[in-house]
């Protein structure tokens, strides 16, 4: 039997993007990567650095069967307290991964031998980078190929910096190697076309029958005003299964042919 696959989310976590200080990049990117692989992004959320609000948005998360995506707070500064959300989030305590341990430690060696700090772990600057390889109890790591510190991987969720150049490599990881099932097993396609002098109020009767008339399928209407100096149009489509798509989609060219719309710019 056909298993539906999970809902994908994306939790971005950073004052510095709520403020503007800083662009987010990662819905963008997360979209690309799962597209690629047959699979769709169906929510995100932004939050702030406040450690109360993330250990809220985490408790509804882990509630979900969602495999979801955390960027931004697993530093080890005092602005950075994703992690200790998730620990409280789920309940359980914060110890560091001997893994991450390693990875930090094997970091560190390799700055020191380009001039560039100490090899001693003991060091409190070192002791400070261990800070960012502990995780709630029972986490597994998510390799970082830029720099080896690693991100976390717990209930589905995976736990990554906020750094695109770190993060975006991690997402695709994650992807590859524990949601490779997930692949294109979602039979789904979007189809759409432009439409002129036509308002959305005439052909909304079509777009409500058209539900009906082939459950599984959703319409969207998506208007342009013209804003850049194009011709007014609105983008029809449908997207859902497709061998109902592609019927559902002749019959709205229809309808909108019929009730006096246009599929191509008035000269």
């Amino acid at each position: 039997m056909q298993v539906d696959p999970p809902h994908v989310r994306l939790i971005a976590i950073g004052d510095e993007i709520l403020s503007g200080r800083r662009q987010d990049q990662h819905f963008s990117k997360l979209i690309e990567l799962l597209q690629k692989r047959g699979m769709r992004l169906h929510a995100a959320e932004f939050i702030s650095d406040d450690e109360d609000d993330i250990t809220a948005c985490l408790q509804r998360s882990f509630a979900t069967d969602d495999l979801v995506f955390c960027c931004g707070g697993i530093g080890a500064t005092p602005d950075d307290r994703t992690r200790q959300a998730a620990a409280r989030a789920l309940g359980i305590p914060l110890v560091l991964h001997p893994e991450a341990e390693r990875l930090i430690a094997q970091r560190c060696a390799e700055m020191a031998a380009k001039g560039q700090g100490t090899a001693d772990m003991n060091d409190p600057e070192n002791q400070q980078r261990l800070q960012m390889g502990v995780f709630p109890e029972g986490a597994e790591i998510i390799p970082n190929a830029f720099n080896r510190i690693p991100g976390f991987f717990i209930h589905n969720h995976s736990f990554m910096p906020g750094f695109p150049v770190m993060a975006h490599a991690m997402m695709a990881w994650t992807l590859d190697t524990r949601y490779a099932r997930w692949h294109h097993c979602e039979r789904r396609a979007e189809y759409s076309f432009l439409v002129f002098g036509l308002p959305e109020s005439r052909i909304t009767p079509s777009l409500e029958q058209l539900e009906a008339q082939w459950p599984g399928v959703r319409v969207f209407s998506l208007p342009n005003v013209g804003d850049r100096g194009g011709h007014p149009h609105t983008e029809l489509g449908v997207k859902g299964p497709p061998e109902a798509c592609a019927q559902a989609l002749e019959w709205l060219r229809a309808q909108v042919l019929a009730a006096g719309g246009r599929l191509s710019p008035p000269a």
